[in-house]
């Protein structure tokens, strides 16, 4: 009789499970779309930048170019204009000024100014020597700002050296050829505004582009001129 009961209930159960695994398939629905397959970003090795330049040129190629000879040739003429004048006075106070010595009369005090007498060797020598200093160093400032603006910035064939077209004081160019290795800009041609200074090894002050001109050709000059080296 145990035998029997426990049969019965073994069907009794496997029959309930089928029924509950047939009616949940009919209730579920069937997903027929497919999920959207995950693409993987491509990544890719090259190292090369944005911009690429040779610099290996086949002839010279202009950099840079300011041409404004008016405007240096009127510096110029200011420079000597000053340095004239200021000569001229300074041998008119050698020449003019004489020993006056300053007489004080009892019981009047003179003023400091009242009691300078310029004709003395002290006085006179130093207005003298200031007078010419002035002229010269006007005309020293002139001279030097006109010599290191560039006109010209021209990348030799090869791109191993550049030549620096200058202005000169009698509108007379002149000529410098120097290694690459031997420059460095001090401002990148993005951040300068008003001038590009540029060190020359051995060179006193620096080399200046003046930012209203024309870069001819900014992708090279970027690569080669125009970068911040150690010299």
């Amino acid at each position: 009789m145990s035998n029997l009961v426990n049969f019965a209930l073994r069907h009794g159960a496997n029959f309930l499970k089928r029924h509950t695994l047939q009616s949940l398939r009919c209730t579920v629905p069937v997903i027929t779309h497919k999920l959207p397959a995950i693409v993987a970003p491509i990544r890719t090795n090259s190292t090369r930048a944005a911009f690429d330049a040779s610099t290996n040129v086949s002839k010279d190629v202009v950099l840079f170019k300011y041409e404004n000879p008016r405007f240096y040739k009127m510096l110029n003429f200011f420079g000597i204009c000053q340095f004239v004048f200021w000569t001229y006075l300074s041998h008119f106070a050698f020449t003019t000024l004489k020993d006056a010595p300053v007489v004080e009369k009892p019981g009047e005090e003179l003023k400091w100014y009242q009691r300078i007498n310029l004709g003395d060797n002290k006085y006179k020598n130093g207005i003298t020597f200031c007078c010419f200093m002035i002229g010269y160093g006007i005309l020293f400032a002139v001279w030097m700002f006109t010599l290191r603006s560039v006109r010209f910035l021209i990348l030799r064939k090869g791109g191993k050296s550049v030549s620096f077209v200058t202005y000169g004081p009698f509108n007379r160019n002149r000529i410098m050829t120097v290694p690459l290795n031997c420059i460095s800009a001090e401002e990148s041609r993005e951040m300068a505004r008003v001038q590009l200074p540029i060190k020359v090894r051995d060179k006193a002050l620096y080399y200046v582009l003046d930012m209203r001109g024309e870069f001819r050709n900014p992708q090279l000059f970027d690569y080669t001129a125009g970068l911040k080296r150690r010299i």
